[in-house]
């Protein structure tokens, strides 16, 4: 499944949210800067598979390639 930005941030605030971390724990647990969260969140910005591999890991989820074959 293929996800935009947007997605991903809704995502990862819900889970956030569901967990009831606020945005500076998140950042303090995953070690990424509070301003990257918020702008992930928010759907700006183009974090790096490490990022989103950390601030995912704290919130129990993984992220996944999927490579296509033609």
């Amino acid at each position: 499944m293929q996800m935009t930005i947007i997605e991903i941030g809704k995502l990862l605030k819900l889970r956030r949210e569901i967990l009831k971390l606020k945005q500076e724990d998140l950042s303090e647990l995953s070690g990424i800067g509070l301003r990257t969260i918020i702008k992930i969140e928010n759907g700006e910005g183009n974090p790096s598979l490490d990022t989103l591999q950390k601030l995912f890991g704290v919130v129990g989820m993984d992220v996944t390639i999927q490579m296509k074959t033609t």
